[in-house]
C-alpha cells in the first residue's frame, strides 16, 4: 500500500493532468445526475449523454415524469439498454421525490439507497456532485482498475471493497474530483485492455507498471 506522501502525490499529478474533473454526465437539476446514471448501467456516457435531451424535452419536470406512461419513455431510452427496468425505476423514482420529497434529491446514502435503481455509486455521486459532502468515493470501474493497477487498494474488483480501502487513504476534500479524474485517465491512458504506460506520468506510484 502506498505511503501518505505517495498517496497526495498521485492525487496533485492528477490534479496537474486533469484541471476540470467535472462529472460526464451533464446534469441541470439534481434529478437529471440520478436518472442519467440510471440510464447508464451497462451503457457508455456517451450514449446516455445522447439520449437525455430528448428525453427531458418531453418531459422537462419532475413532475411529468412521475406521471410519465412507462411505455413511452421506454422509447426514449431504448438505446441505452435494460430499457424497461431502467424506464420503470426512473418513473417510479421521480413518483417517490415527488410525493415523499416534495420534488428535493434526498442528501444522505439511507434515504437514496432506498429509491428504485440506486446503489452506492449512483448515491455517492449525488452526493458529491450535488452535495459536495467530503470522503465520498464513486468506485466506477475505471477507479477500480486504475487504484488496483497503482497500488491503492489490494486489487479487488468489489466496488464497496474498494469504497472502504480508499475512504481512509484519499483525502476527504479531495476524494470525489479523484473518482473523476479516474474516470478520465481510464479514457485517455490507463484503458482496461491495453494501458499506456509509457505515456502515463503517474508511473513513478504505478505497481502495474513496476512489476510489468
Amino acid at each position: 500500500m502506498k505511503t501518505h506522501e505517495q498517496v497526495l502525490s498521485i492525487v496533485e499529478e492528477l490534479k496537474k493532468l486533469y484541471p476540470d474533473s467535472l462529472c460526464s454526465l451533464p446534469y441541470p437539476k439534481p434529478y437529471e445526475l440520478l436518472f442519467a446514471v440510471r440510464l447508464a448501467a451497462q451503457c457508455t456516457d456517451e450514449r446516455v449523454n445522447q439520449v437525455t435531451p430528448a428525453l427531458y424535452a418531453r418531459f422537462p419536470t419532475l413532475e411529468d415524469l412521475a406521471g410519465a406512461d412507462v411505455a413511452e419513455v421506454e422509447t426514449y431510452i431504448h438505446s441505452t439498454g435494460f430499457f424497461r427496468a431502467k424506464a420503470r425505476d426512473i418513473v417510479s423514482c421521480a413518483r417517490i421525490l415527488v410525493e415523499e420529497y416534495g420534488g428535493r434529491v434526498p442528501d444522505t446514502m439511507e434515504e437514496l439507497l432506498k429509491l428504485p435503481g440506486v446503489g452506492r455509486k449512483t448515491a455517492n455521486l449525488i452526493l458529491g456532485d450535488v452535495y459536495h459532502a467530503p470522503g465520498v468515493v464513486v468506485a466506477d470501474t475505471h477507479c477500480i482498475r486504475i487504484t488496483g493497477r497503482l497500488g491503492l487498494t489490494d486489487g479487488s474488483k468489489d466496488p464497496v471493497k474498494v469504497e472502504q480501502q480508499l475512504r481512509p487513504v484519499l483525502p476527504p476534500e479531495e476524494s470525489n474530483d479523484f473518482c473523476h479524474r479516474m474516470v478520465l485517465h481510464g479514457r485517455a491512458v490507463c484503458m482496461a485492455r491495453k494501458p499506456d504506460c509509457q505515456s502515463c506520468t503517474l508511473r513513478p506510484w504505478c505497481d502495474y507498471f513496476t512489476k510489468s
